[in-house]
């Protein structure tokens, strides 16, 4: 892309995509979409929007994604339902891929695994967490069901090009510090509306050092700080992750050197210390130091999600529970991604290491973290989760409370029966 003009890697996949030799923040532009995605609470509204609109046909069948994940295998008739709409969706469109029990998996670890979303990438999907692909050097955003649905026919839609605010964390990893703790950490110090509708760029030696499940966790949690977008600039790591996946060519780019940020928050992670959001919101968070200080009893933990389902998350709580028992007051549930995960705990030992350990393991599903099955709370009950988001009656009753965390912490927590560190077993 030859111009005098300096951009973002943000503000440059949007000029790709919108047919401009350059963008910048402020702009409305409309632009070509390379995945289009919805799942199983979204894809029946977007459909509905879809057939309205008049629509006979979607764009691409190899780029609209619809993943029955958050209700299924179906928990009730109204679930089954709004499966129902996806499958025969998927059948009378004859869309390429088809996901569903026994194949599926929590859609934002999916796509990226089984390379349907590459470096380079528009992406826009109908959940807020749509943002995790842009761990791979892609923009991808999430949007309502009623863009979704014209966009599936249409494979455009329009964006006001967002401002960007490079993040950069530098320094080691002390122990038992994780991406979850960098994101909620950052999230503590700007608030939940810190990056409204900004970019959010992640960089520095700390995320250049990070493997691409950490990159995910990362870039999953930038809209808890109210960002449209966040992003990783593509590295050797990632060209490996997609070497022989990517189903199409991926697109590396970077910003330029000189391309205007709105702010730039600079840390030093070596003074980072594992973090614990209280209810009931992601920023507000405290050190695990003073969480142990608060004697926090917990009834339920919640190992998994789009945030930290994948093969590493598990891998950590495989490692703290190991020849360990789960506290008799504690329910542990985990919730691998997606099937390929499964198949790699299991080969690895994880498996027996966690059931073992007292844990019960699920198929992979979105499942408690929308308060949706497989581990709602019910009232005055207490969970510690590695998910995203602890908003009131998020996991369940209105009156339950949710901590959020990262595996390391939320394992250790299981087996001490309250909030606490693996330092202390």
């Amino acid at each position: 892309m030859q111009n005098n003009n300096p951009m973002t890697i943000t503000e440059k996949i949007f000029a790709l995509h919108s047919g401009k030799d350059y963008v910048k923040s402020g702009d409305l532009i409309e632009a070509k979409i390379d995945v289009v995605l919805a799942n199983d609470i979204t894809g029946p509204i977007a459909i509905n929007v879809f057939n309205n609109i008049g629509a006979k046909e979607v764009f691409d069948k190899s780029r609209v994604i619809l993943v029955p994940d958050h209700f299924v295998p179906n928990k009730d008739i109204k679930s089954a339902q709004q499966a129902k709409i996806l499958r025969d969706f998927i059948k009378s469109k004859n869309l390429l891929y088809k996901f569903d029990v026994g194949t599926m998996g929590i859609e934002h670890a999916l796509l990226p695994e089984k390379g349907i979303v590459t470096a380079g990438d528009l992406i826009i999907g109908a959940d807020s967490h749509t943002c995790t692909y842009g761990a791979l050097g892609a923009f991808s955003t999430g949007v309502g069901s009623t863009d979704l649905g014209c966009a599936i026919a249409s494979g455009s839609t329009w964006f006001k090009v967002p401002s960007s605010v490079k993040v950069i964390f530098n320094g080691k990893l002390k122990k038992y510090v994780t991406a979850k703790d960098l994101i909620l950490y950052l999230i503590g110090n700007i608030g939940v509306d810190g990056a409204l509708y900004k970019t959010l760029e992640f960089s520095g030696s700390t995320i250049s050092s990070l493997d691409m499940d950490g990159r995910f966790t990362v870039c999953n949690m930038a809209i808890e700080a109210g960002a449209k977008n966040g992003i990783i600039e593509p590295d050797e790591i990632t060209k490996e992750y997609l070497k022989n996946r990517s189903v199409r060519e991926p697109l590396y780019l970077k910003s330029d050197k000189d391309a205007e940020y709105e702010k730039i928050i600079e840390y030093d992670v070596s003074k980072i210390r594992p973090i614990v959001a209280y209810p009931h919101l992601p920023e507000n968070t405290h050190t695990i130091d003073e969480a142990i200080k608060d004697n926090i009893k917990v009834n339920q933990v919640i190992i998994g999600s789009c945030t930290n389902g994948r093969l590493e998350d598990i891998k950590m709580a495989a490692e703290i529970l190991k020849d360990k028992k789960v506290h008799p007051d504690v329910r542990l549930i985990i919730f691998p991604a997606t099937q390929e995960i499964i198949l790699k705990s299991i080969e690895l030992g994880y498996y027996q290491t966690l059931i073992e350990a007292g844990a019960a393991i699920s198929t992979p599903t979105c499942g408690p973290c929308l308060g949706g099955h497989c581990g709602v709370l019910a009232k005055d009950e207490v969970c510690i989760s590695t998910t995203n988001r602890n908003f009131v009656g998020r996991m369940g009753h209105v009156d339950s409370k949710v901590y959020l965390s990262s595996p390391y912490i939320a394992a250790a927590s299981a087996v001490l029966g309250r909030i606490g560190s693996p330092e202390e077993l």
